[in-house]
């Protein structure tokens, strides 16, 4: 089992075994990262990496997963996109007690 040094932002340079370690690679772009826990700090740490680095962490033993992107990205979409206002407004209907109702109620 290989050893790779990884860079954590809290710790700094941490040492790991490919077991420590995982690729991620979307299925849709190809684009990949890899993902590890610090020892150090419990810390999950995300790093993007280019198609030689995937390469050379598979061929240490790496262990590779692969991912979609949500199927909402692909639905049709319509009308504005929401607003800060939209948010506000939704925040303040959750405060209400009664906001389920309020929510789903239709008002044609």
């Amino acid at each position: 089992m290989a050893t790779v040094r990884a860079n954590c932002p809290e710790c700094g340079d941490v040492e790991l075994t490919t077991r420590d370690l995982q690729v991620l690679t979307c299925s849709a772009t190809q684009d990949s990262t890899y993902s590890f826990v610090c020892p150090g700090c419990c810390l999950v740490v995300n790093k993007p990496v280019d198609l030689q680095m995937v390469k050379l962490l598979l061929s240490a033993g790496v262990r590779q997963h692969e991912w979609d992107m949500p199927a909402e990205l692909y639905e049709p979409h319509s009308g504005p996109p929401i607003t800060y206002d939209d948010l506000l407004g939704f925040h303040y209907e959750l405060a209400a007690l009664d906001w389920l109702q309020h929510i789903t109620a239709t008002d044609q």
